[in-house]
C-alpha cells in the first residue's frame, strides 16, 4: 500500500468500482423493499438480504481497487472495515439499525480526525491530498476546518434521517443525498483552491513533477 508501488488506473474504472457497490444496493433494495425471505428459519427483511450482498461486494471492490492501484488510502480501509461491521452485525442480529448508523460513525470519524489535526495547528488533510492537489497551507487549513465541520454535519443529518424517517428515505437519502452532498461541497471549493493554489515557481520538485 506504500505510494512508492501506486499505480493509475482509468478514472472511470476507479469511479465504476466506488460507487458501483452502492449503485447495486440501490437497485436490489428497490427489487426486493417489499419481500421478506425465510432463510434458516428466520424471516429476513429484503433490507437485510441486500445488506447482506453488500458487505462482501464492498469487500470485492476495495479489493480490486487495491490491486489495481497497489495502494488503499486511510478512508477506504476504515469504510470498508465499519461496512463489515455494522454490515454484518444489521445481518447477524437481523436489526437494519446498525447498518444505518454506520454513515454517521464514518462521518464522526472522519469529522473528529480532522478536528484533532486542527487542534494541532496541522491539516491531516493536506497529508492525505497533497499528491492530488498543490496548494499552500493556510488553504489547506482552511478547506480542512471547513470539510470537518462539512463531515460532522453529514453525522448528525444521518442520524436525524434514519430516526425519524422511513427505511426509503434513508436508502435514498444514503445512495444520492450523501453522494450529492459530498460532489457540491468539493464544486463550492473552487475560490480556496484558486486563492491558495501554488505557483510552478513554488512547488517542490516532486510537486512540479
Amino acid at each position: 500500500m506504500a505510494e512508492t508501488n501506486s499505480r493509475k488506473i482509468s478514472p472511470l474504472v476507479k469511479t465504476g468500482l466506488e460507487l458501483g457497490p452502492v449503485v447495486l444496493f440501490f437497485i436490489a433494495y428497490v427489487l426486493v423493499k417489499n419481500r421478506t425471505f425465510d432463510i434458516g428459519g428466520r424471516s429476513y427483511e429484503g433490507f437485510i438480504l441486500v445488506t447482506a450482498g453488500f458487505v462482501p461486494l464492498v469487500l470485492l471492490s476495495t479489493a480490486l481497487l487495491w490491486k489495481l492501484t497497489g495502494k488503499l488510502s486511510k478512508m477506504q480501509l476504515v469504510t470498508a472495515v465499519l461496512i463489515t461491521v455494522f454490515g454484518g452485525l444489521s445481518v447477524w442480529l437481523n436489526d437494519d439499525r446498525f447498518f444505518k448508523m454506520k454513515p454517521t460513525l464514518i462521518y464522526l470519524l472522519f469529522g473528529g480526525a480532522l478536528g484533532i489535526g486542527l487542534l494541532r495547528g496541522e491539516s491531516w488533510l493536506q497529508s492525505v491530498m497533497e499528491g492530488a492537489m498543490a496548494m499552500k497551507h493556510e488553504g489547506w487549513m482552511i478547506l480542512t476546518r471547513r470539510l470537518c465541520v462539512f463531515f460532522l454535519a453529514l453525522a448528525a443529518l444521518n442520524e436525524i434521517i434514519w430516526r425519524t424517517q422511513s427505511t426509503d428515505t434513508w436508502v435514498y437519502f444514503k445512495t444520492f443525498g450523501l453522494t450529492i452532498a459530498v460532489f457540491l461541497f468539493f464544486m463550492t471549493q473552487g475560490k480556496v483552491l484558486q486563492t491558495y493554489a501554488l505557483e510552478e515557481e513554488d512547488k517542490t520538485p516532486d510537486e512540479a513533477g
